[in-house]
């Protein structure tokens, strides 16, 4: 058992846990991630590990609720435990010194998004870090973030806080003032990266995203998580998550995610409808 002893609400829907899991904090690196399970019959949730506290033991995971699983983790608070956590997994971020890095984040893409940013600002990189969301009070980690980076760039869609639209056009205004940018990273919805990665590839800018994909096992077995990068199968547990933005199929991808939403909205109707009387399967 994994118990969380620090929680909090960072915006409506979205949870920040602090869960001792010393073995993976003493390992965890920029870009590692862990799968999550609530109960023995729970569903495994691939989570990129937000921050990692080697002295306390501690791991930081945010997760926002999208369906059954997320939100019954939304209501986990201090005290409580995870069943599993399994990690680290996947590989870690390569982190080089290379100039001028801009990191792109949309939604809570900022949470896995902060260990690459810290590592890029610790060797010496200039990190520029454009944050998205769809309004003002959905941004968030904005304390932690403008203390890892240089410069910070808010966007939000409807233009109530910094740049009014996308990280994408954020982030094209940002090169088009003729700032030099040495290394992209894009972390947060698909067509988000898919976006960021469109820009990127006119100015020859080297970028990496992180591939949200669906995953069972974490550990390249099962093959769920197959992506196709530069016209190769890859598996994303073991081979990423993260992989050069600019030969990703990313419209291959978003029909791969869209498999299984007929029955993830089942489930997720039932559990609202059921929650709070069903203890069979409860901590």
């Amino acid at each position: 058992m994994f118990r969380i002893v620090d929680a909090s609400v960072l915006a409506p829907g979205v949870h920040r846990f602090e869960v001792e899991a010393p073995l993976v904090a003493k390992r965890a690196r920029a870009g590692n991630f862990v799968i999550v399970r609530t109960n023995a019959t729970g569903e495994r949730v691939p989570l990129t590990i937000a921050g990692n506290d080697p002295d306390k033991g501690t791991i930081t995971l945010v997760v926002q609720e999208v369906g059954k699983s997320t939100q019954e983790m939304g209501t986990f608070g201090v005290g409580d435990s995870f069943l599993d956590v399994v990690g680290p997994l996947g590989t870690a971020t390569h982190i080089a010194r290379v100039g001028a890095v801009v990191a792109i984040a949309g939604g809570i893409g900022v949470a896995p998004m902060l260990p690459e940013i810290r590592a890029h600002k610790a060797i010496g990189n200039h990190v520029i870090s454009i944050v998205g969301a769809r309004t003002k009070d959905l941004l968030i980690l904005t304390e932690e973030v403008e203390k890892a980076s240089d410069e910070v760039i808010y966007a939000t869609d409807d233009g109530s806080f910094g740049y009014h639209g996308f990280v994408s056009g954020a982030l094209e205004a940002l090169i088009q003032s003729g700032r030099e940018i040495n290394e992209a990273i894009a972390i947060g919805p698909v067509r988000m990266m898919q976006a960021a990665v469109n820009v990127t590839r006119k100015y020859n800018i080297h970028t990496l995203v992180s591939l949200n994909a669906i995953m069972v096992d974490g550990t390249g077995m099962c093959g769920c998580c197959r992506v196709t990068v530069g016209g190769e199968v890859k598996f994303s547990c073991v081979d990423g998550p993260e992989f050069d933005g600019h030969k990703v199929d990313f419209d291959e991808l978003v029909a791969r995610q869209s498999f299984f939403c007929a029955k993830e909205k089942i489930a997720k109707d039932h559990y609202e409808a059921t929650r709070g009387e069903c203890k069979c399967h409860g901590r």
